[in-house]
């Protein structure tokens, strides 16, 4: 029983520390939208563009970690505002790459950082080496967190027993 209690308890610590990722995350999200109009996945995206030059929408996706739905969705929010235009590959005219518009590069010019920037001064602070390991520890939880493998349906009693175990 004493085990049950030990591993609920940590299942629990490690909740309430992603919790309050999320909600950092999302309050300083907010506040990136407020400024620029923009949210912080289309910002991303836009930065992907920026960096790559003309790109696919699969060339985007894998860079940014997002599905080629998500993408897509995306580039036509930013199409239809102005801050990216799409045209045919001049060698491959089946392939539709994305580019900045002035004004598109022109907002990233403007953008807040996407971070907090009490979080970017303090984890600077960090030496190389603790950097490094939070940032794999950070990618190890999002690949134990892999949405591919989460199953959608809700969890029924049973499971919410094996998980105790």
């Amino acid at each position: 029983m004493a085990a049950d209690q030990q591993k609920r308890r940590e299942f629990l610590d490690v909740l309430v520390a992603l919790r309050q990722i999320i909600r950092a995350t999302d309050l300083h999200s907010k506040h990136v939208m407020k400024v620029c109009g923009l949210t912080v996945p289309q910002l991303v995206v836009l930065l992907a563009i920026e960096e790559l030059g003309a790109v696919t929408i699969r060339e985007v996706s894998r860079h940014v970690s997002l599905s080629q739905a998500t993408v897509t969705t995306i580039l036509n929010r930013l199409e239809g505002r102005g801050f990216i235009e799409r045209a045919r590959n001049a060698d491959d005219k089946r392939v539709v790459n994305s580019r900045l518009t002035e004004k598109g590069q022109g907002v990233l010019t403007d953008t807040p950082p996407l971070m907090d920037s009490g979080f970017m001064q303090r984890y600077e602070m960090l030496d190389l080496t603790e950097r490094n390991r939070i940032l794999a520890s950070l990618q190890h939880v999002a690949r134990l967190m892999d949405t591919e493998e989460v199953d959608p349906r809700p969890p029924t009693k049973t499971a919410r027993i094996s998980l105790d175990h």
